[in-house]
């Protein structure tokens, strides 16, 4: 292979790709910052006439139509579409059924479930719609999102090397190795790979990953960078306990058959027992805020809100059965769904003088009272360390009382709207959840995915197709479209897409590939494998990996044939290689996570660098094993 000759415009690229690391690394700016300004540095350089290889400027923005871009504006649409319908809370109940509420027992279950769905569907597209289930899922469970969400990214990266059609390199091998073979004599042909040739690499990769996560995350995953708002995210013990002094939790209760309290009204239960019952559960139909003159009856659930020692002394005196964690009511009370809200009685409230058990307050508004706070006094069913335990549902409102209640979100909103109370919180899940649009929501990521799969469309406008159809339907506005969108993603990896056509257009790429090739003369093909693999990891960091593919593959199959190698087996190492994108954000699903989670790059550097080795010797091992 000629060598070739180090440019001034090369020198530049490399520097700026230096600049860029960098910047990426010690994060003086925002990565989405970085990203634009790098994107103007080459048009600004490229200006200069000895530097007017570096980008079109006349094109320098049109990574902003690029495919990749408007796949994941897509992806992000349609996974909003579903998330709106209430859909993935489904999906994110079947999870935690199965695997509990532990890390270490919900880590497999969500990177095995995800990486199944990358092996068919565009790994962005599969990240984008785990995104709300993971969420939901670190709500209910106390766990922060920065500790299951780089999990899930690297599993849907993983999961892509399943089948050849589960990454855009694996898609465009074949077509590689068609026009490789029209350069190589008969006898050295190479034969094209079936949709699941690839299988055993990436089920070993997949499975790799998944073990690196539980045996070690424990130690290398972050905690959650934000606070979490009382109402949001914060237990509604420790709510309750700072503000007003309440020792409570939430407990499920079942009722076995002949139980004492058979008949028994739940409002005479709250009073003996100093607890609110803010659910009941009978024969499948679940009720939130139930009545007091409700009757408990044989084999029923119910909620209770309650100091835990109350709870006990009640189960023990009744024969009730206290179970360890939320099961019929958890998702009514998770995060997401319900919490605890304050509403303040107005002056000119019609309900001033009027009692919460005489307005039926639970029948009415759907909220349950839990206690009503007045000029430094607060009236509870439970015992507080100032007061004992209050029968507030018979006190008369006054104007300026504070009501605490515990509510899910979407009556809330519903009170907002009365003009007697007036809805103090205001950080609460104030989105419209439309359970009969899951229909269309459903028919239309199904059309997306089907065009990705068996048609020769653009990814892009499959994906996109789908998201009109979800705006189209009504399942989301298109203000809610815009608003699902994250647009510093968008922005980070459209200004990073010039910087790529840099590398390549400049010749740069070439030159360090044949640098290094020449570095290898002599190797043997195991060591000669390894380095293609290693070749591809560093060129996906700086370009994308369909360009690093596209640009290796011819490489790798000359590197093969000069050395008495497998042509075909070095051509797939490039094209898994390219998927080995772990240590920097730069990688559409590391974009993604990147903001919702809260992750900074060194930690894609920290705990991607120990992935990356992972999977380059899963990759070369399994590859020599399998091919």
């Amino acid at each position: 292979m000629p060598p070739a000759e180090l440019t001034f415009e090369m020198m530049v690229v490399l520097g700026i790709l230096g600049l860029t690391i960098v910047l990426f690394v010690t994060e003086v700016v925002r990565v989405d910052v970085t990203a634009i300004l790098i994107m103007v540095l080459l048009g600004l350089l490229s200006n200069i006439p000895e530097l007017s290889g570096l980008a079109d400027i006349q094109h320098l923005f049109d990574g902003f139509a690029s495919n990749a871009v408007i796949a994941i504006i897509a992806t992000m649409i349609l996974g909003a579409g579903l998330d709106k319908t209430g859909l993935m809370t489904r999906v994110a109940s079947m999870i935690l059924k199965f695997g509990g509420s532990t890390e270490k027992r919900l880590l497999p279950i969500i990177c095995g479930s995800v990486s199944f769905i990358s092996s068919f569907v565009q790994n962005v597209g599969a990240a984008a719609l785990f995104l709300p289930v993971v969420s939901r899922i670190s709500a209910r469970t106390d766990i922060p999102l920065a500790r299951l969400l780089m999990p899930m990214g690297f599993c849907t990266i993983l999961g892509g090397t399943i089948t050849m059609v589960g990454s855009s390199p694996l898609i465009l091998l074949n077509d590689l190795i068609v026009s490789s073979n029209a350069k190589l004599p008969d006898t050295m042909q190479m034969r094209e790979f079936g949709l699941f040739s690839v299988m055993p690499v990436g089920l070993a990769l997949t499975a790799s990953g998944i073990l690196y996560f539980v045996l070690l995350g424990r130690w290398i995953l972050p905690g959650s960078r934000y606070g979490q708002d009382a109402t949001s995210g914060q237990s509604i013990r420790e709510y309750l306990k700072r503000l007003y002094g309440l020792n409570a939790d939430i407990f499920e209760v079942a009722i076995p058959e002949g139980s004492l309290l058979l008949g028994e009204k739940i409002g005479e239960i709250m009073e003996a027992h100093h607890l609110y019952v803010i659910g009941y559960y009978d024969a499948g139909n679940r009720i939130i805020a139930p009545r007091l003159t409700n009757k408990i009856t044989s084999k029923c659930r119910i909620a209770i809100l309650g100091q835990r020692e109350a709870v006990q002394e009640m189960v023990d005196d009744h024969g009730l059965k206290l179970l360890p964690a939320l099961d019929v009511f958890a998702e009514d009370f998770a995060a997401t769904k319900a919490g605890v809200a304050e509403i303040v009685v107005p002056a000119n409230s019609s309900f001033i003088g009027k009692t919460a058990r005489k307005m039926d307050f639970r029948q009415t508004f759907g909220l349950s009272l839990l206690a009503i706070h007045r000029t430094g006094e607060t009236f509870s069913y439970v015992e507080t360390e100032d007061h004992e335990a209050s029968r507030i549902g018979v006190i008369p409102l006054q104007a300026g009382d504070t009501l605490v209640v515990h509510t899910p979100w979407e009556r809330l909103i519903q009170v907002k709207k009365n003009r007697n109370l007036v809805v103090v919180t205001t950080d609460f899940p104030q989105e419209e959840i439309r359970p009969k649009k899951v229909g269309w929501a459903v028919f239309f990521f199904l059309l997306a995915l089907g065009l990705m799969l068996f048609t020769d469309l653009r990814l892009a406008l499959c994906l996109m197709t789908g998201a009109i159809g979800i705006i189209i339907t009504r399942v989301l506005s298109m203000d809610e479209a815009y608003d699902a969108v994250s647009w510093n993603t968008v922005f980070m990896l459209a200004s990073l897409i010039p910087l790529g056509q840099a590398v390549q257009a400049t010749g740069t790429a070439e030159w360090i590939a044949n640098e290094i090739v020449s570095i290898l003369e002599g190797w043997p093909i195991w060591a000669l494998q390894t380095a293609v693999a290693v070749l591809s990891t560093i060129f996906t960091l700086v370009m994308s990996n369909v360009g690093a593919t596209v640009l290796l593959v011819p490489l790798a199959v000359s590197i093969a044939v000069a050395s008495g190698g497998d042509p075909a087996v070095f051509a797939m190492t490039v094209a898994i290689s390219t998927s080995n994108s772990f240590l920097i954000p730069t990688n559409q699903v590391n974009a993604l996570i990147m903001g919702p989670a809260g992750y900074r790059v060194i930690d894609f550097v920290r705990i991607g660098g120990m992935m990356t080795v992972l999977y380059l010797v899963v990759t070369v091992g399994m590859m020599n094993l399998v091919f």
